[in-house]
């Protein structure tokens, strides 16, 4: 028996060896593609908040995933590498951020496996809850700072279990303000700006990414982009690449809930909206944030290849971009 249990154990530990980038990166990313010395974003999650599939759901697009999940099915996020400083940021605290941080840090060969800063457009499950994983029941994590507007800072603070993290330490909350430039490194800088969104308890923003060569557009949730005070396709012209929120295609696909309560720009929506644009400012648009309903998760869905002749794209997770 005793050596039964050795047996199990060095099984065990040999299983858990950490594997080289070329097991541990996606099948369509090449370990001569991994950012090098150059700073780079790259797509760790795509899906909207409850993730795919989708918890109760019994429709066609769940049915099959529940028994074979798909694991680049992960929840909306970024993650910027910067080799020269050698540092690491994210960008949503998601319910997948145990993944995603270790994504991130094979893709920076950084030898840390929590970033140098965590950054929070909202308080909706998919964008804040992963700060749990920080907590001393895992992570245990040592003042991470973690990026917040007002309202969403005074909510960590004020509710448990998130002000449990700031009283023990784990995270040190870092106040960002409307509009405002905050320098992360030395060739990383971020402007959050203000979006309507539904905000029961924070503000909902949007980021400014700006590399030492290209800028991104963050905004994955949204109401409408009527309801916002600024020309989106102004900003998208002052932007190399525009990762936009697709909840939904369109508004048939939700039948069990009133789209009214769940508004977000549809993607067809956001395709006439858009259909002016040239073909290059179009073809900075990369569309995320997919509900587990939304047929664009289905690269040969009739409505991905009607996106893609349009001349916009599909953000995919580990897509990697030059900033």
């Amino acid at each position: 028996m005793k050596w039964l249990k050795l047996f199990v154990l060095v099984v065990v530990l040999f299983g858990c060896k950490e594997k080289p980038h070329e097991e541990l990166l996606a099948k369509n990313v090449s370990v001569s593609s991994l950012p090098g010395s150059e700073t780079t974003l790259v797509i760790l999650g795509t899906i909207q908040d409850a993730g795919s599939p989708h918890i109760a759901c019994k429709k066609d697009c769940c049915a099959y995933l529940f028994c074979n999940p798909m694991s680049n099915r992960k929840v909306v996020s970024l993650g910027i590498v910067d080799p020269e400083s050698q540092k690491t940021f994210l960008f949503e605290a998601t319910p997948d951020i145990t993944t995603q941080l270790k994504m991130l840090r094979q893709f920076s060969s950084s030898e840390d496996e929590l970033p140098d800063g965590i950054f929070l457009t909202h308080a909706h499950i998919g964008h804040y809850s992963g700060l749990m994983y920080l907590g001393k029941e895992a992570a245990n994590a040592d003042h991470l700072p973690v990026y917040a507007m007002p309202r969403m800072k005074d909510f960590l603070e004020s509710n448990g279990p998130w002000s449990q993290l700031v009283t023990n330490n784990n995270i040190d909350l870092v106040s960002l303000e409307n509009n405002h430039r905050v320098q992360i490194s030395s060739n990383v800088a971020i402007i959050p700006f203000r979006v309507p969104h539904r905000d029961e308890f924070s503000e909902t923003i949007g980021y400014r990414i700006i590399g030492p060569n290209k800028t991104a557009l963050f905004i994955p949730d949204i109401d409408k982009w009527e309801m916002w005070d600024t020309d989106i396709s102004e900003v998208i012209s002052q932007v190399d690449y525009a990762f936009l929120d697709a909840t939904f295609f369109n508004g048939d696909e939700i039948d069990s809930r009133d789209i009214s309560e769940i508004p977000h720009p549809f993607i067809i929506e956001s395709m006439k909206k858009f259909q002016g644009l040239s073909i290059s400012e179009k073809n900075k648009i990369y569309f995320i944030h997919f509900n587990h309903t939304n047929p664009m998760l289905d690269q040969e869905s009739e409505a991905r290849k009607l996106v893609l002749k349009n001349g916009f794209n599909v953000a995919q997770i580990h897509e990697l971009f030059k900033l």
